[in-house]
């Protein structure tokens, strides 16, 4: 398995602020949760975080549809096909990165205009959304490839895909656990660096 793309200035755009860490580590316990189930009722390998249902099946929270709405905000309205430049501009993935995504079979096949350049669409991008949630939540690359290939092979790898998921899953909630304990620790140091700052000004202006 090759090793992730070296890391470049200005490359990529991951949030680093620990609240913004617990959020998405959240969200990516509930879109894992519904790709899952999802994919149960579907029986199909389709690579995308969420496809329309068939009837009878259970309607998506609507966390999971305010997360798609929201990853969906900043698409150009009325389009379905995107070059791989836009699709860097609106994901923050440098074009290197979406390239070696499909060279290690972590993207689907992408499909290409009469000219051969790449043309990507709503799903394609619905399912960068995803790895880029569980990249975030630090699922190793080969787990996601892993993933992504059960995907790819139909609804009889549905049981694996559900052991993965419910695996990193765990993984996400110590870490959910983790960045809570350390903001708690974040808040007292601050709490008491105020209340120094504050004794000092009174004492100043006494």
């Amino acid at each position: 398995m090759p090793g992730p793309p070296p890391a470049r200035p200005g490359q990529d755009s991951p949030k680093s602020s620990l609240a913004w860490s617990a959020l998405q580590l959240s969200s990516v316990v509930v879109i894992a949760r519904a790709t899952t189930a999802n994919a149960r009722e579907q029986g199909e390998g389709s690579m995308t975080v969420l496809d329309s249902a068939p009837v009878g099946t259970t309607t998506p929270p609507a966390s999971v549809c305010a997360v798609l709405e929201q990853q969906r905000h900043g698409r150009p309205v009325g389009r379905d096909r995107y070059t791989i430049s836009e699709v860097a501009g609106c994901t923050g993935l440098s074009v290197h990165t979406l390239r070696w995504y499909e060279r290690i079979g972590l993207m689907p096949h992408v499909d290409r205009s009469h000219t051969g350049q790449r043309r990507y669409t709503d799903r394609d991008l619905d399912w960068l959304d995803l790895v880029g949630r569980l990249r975030l939540t630090g699922m190793p690359v080969a787990d996601m490839v892993r993933y992504a290939r059960l995907v790819r092979e139909g609804a009889h790898t549905m049981a694996e895909r559900e052991e993965l998921l419910a695996a990193h899953r765990e993984d996400v909630r110590k870490r959910i656990a983790e960045l809570r304990s350390t903001l708690e620790v974040l808040d007292y140091k601050i709490d008491i660096y105020s209340d120094a700052r504050r004794r000092a000004e009174a004492a100043e202006g006494a």
